[in-house]
């Protein structure tokens, strides 16, 4: 191995492979990588094949967290599935709700009133700013920038708050329902929510001073972890991912639900479609976010006291003061708890989360129990394509391959 090879190595650039009777070849060398090391971000497996430290063959093993999310909804029923999404990927539990939410309206025919689609745009938006921070402070404290994990959970843990304020939980919240949301904002929870979000885009400049900049970094995402458009498309990779290709596809506008059509805001894309590139786009998304959240309360302050839960008796519950008082307003909540029926047929609809296309297949018999349900998780793709990014890189490359890609296990291993 020349002077020249041993530079190009050490510095992250996949070498040639070796000649096996070169006498600087050793054997190879079998590594795994997990399921219980922080870098691979859940309970996942690599089983990896070293020459020295180039990746000549990863192998992702999953199912170490598998639960089993769609037997339940089969077995559940309609109605007692919401509070399981909020299990698939739990750093953004209402955005899971909305989903399976959408595919049941779509599958009942059921019409949102337009201030509970205004709160789900809104709590949507607030998701995605705190699934991006955690892949902010998990991706660079993977790298070395630990400080950037404090930064980052520190504004997460407003968001928090705030969400604990409207809903009444920090995580797991349920908050969803079919035909719109459980109760309506309440101003003094707007107005927080208008503080923290104005003062945000500052926060994101600091983190952009700490990473965009910083040569570390730069050094190592820049140039790790390429994907093409056709790549992506072949592997059916979507979100941050696609668009850091340079692909500008966001579900928000090109099938745009819960009014995301009348929304002023853009969608950053990439050039390289390398790791920094995808850093670079979901930095952006936040600040977008914020833009799309703003919006929301401006219209939520326009329109006080509308409706934000559909009154169509099959299928949403009645108010609890009419049950009290209302023989029929039981009959109606008995008959949707323990036997709430869809019409038959199938539906799917997909949002775009923060990892990418997140699907709910639903398919009914017209009885109480789901026929069929299955989900498709943006992050079972985003794995799969570990071995194409990894073979060839650097050992240490991998840990930055992994934090760019963005998986939660708990919605890999639904």
């Amino acid at each position: 191995m020349t002077e020249t090879q041993i530079f190009e190595y050490t510095s992250g650039t996949p070498p040639e492979d070796l000649d096996a009777d070169d006498p600087l070849h050793g054997e190879l060398m079998k590594l795994h990588v997990g399921p219980q090391h922080p870098a691979t971000h859940g309970v996942l497996r690599l089983a990896i094949t070293l020459d020295g430290e180039t990746i000549r063959d990863c192998d992702p093993d999953v199912g170490y967290l598998h639960r089993g999310k769609e037997k339940t909804c089969e077995s559940l029923g309609w109605r007692r599935f919401i509070v399981h999404t909020d299990r698939l990927d739990y750093v953004q539990p209402l955005m899971n709700n909305v989903a399976y939410a959408l595919a049941l309206e779509q599958l009942a025919g059921l019409e949102v009133p337009q201030r509970g689609q205004v709160i789900r745009v809104l709590i949507m938006e607030l998701s995605r700013i705190m699934a991006h921070l955690i892949y902010l402070g998990t991706s660079a404290i993977d790298l070395g920038a630990v400080t950037m994990f404090f930064f980052t959970f520190t504004e997460r843990e407003k968001i928090y708050d705030l969400l604990d304020s409207y809903t009444g939980h920090r995580m797991n919240n349920t908050y969803i329902r079919m035909g719109g949301v459980y109760a309506d904002i309440d101003d003094e929870v707007g107005r927080e929510m208008r503080a923290w979000l104005e003062a945000f885009p500052a926060k994101i400049d600091e983190f952009e001073k700490m990473l965009t900049g910083n040569r570390i970094f730069y050094d190592r995402n820049r140039g790790v972890g390429t994907l093409t458009r056709e790549e992506c498309l072949a592997w059916s990779l979507t979100g941050p991912i696609l668009r850091a290709c340079g692909v500008e596809w966001d579900l928000r506008k090109q099938a745009p639900y819960s009014g995301y059509e009348t929304y002023d805001f853009e969608i950053p894309i990439g050039t390289t479609g390398d790791s920094f590139d995808r850093y670079l786009v979901r930095v952006e998304e936040m600040r977008q976010s914020v833009v799309i959240c703003l919006q929301t309360l401006d219209r939520l302050e326009r329109t006080k006291g509308g409706e934000f839960l559909a009154e169509d008796r099959r299928y949403v519950l009645p108010p609890r003061a009419k049950v009290h008082s209302s023989m029929e307003e039981l009959i109606f909540q008995f008959k949707v708890v323990t036997d709430m029926r869809l019409p038959a047929g199938e539906a799917y609809f997909a949002i775009e989360s923060s990892k990418g296309e997140l699907g709910f297949f639903l398919a009914s018999d017209g009885t109480s129990d789901p026929l069929r349900c299955h989900i498709r998780g943006p992050g079972l793709m985003n794995v799969q394509v570990i071995p194409l990014l990894a073979k060839g890189r650097l050992l240490s490359d991998l840990v930055a391959i992994i934090g760019s890609l963005d998986f939660v296990m708990g919605e890999v291993d639904r």
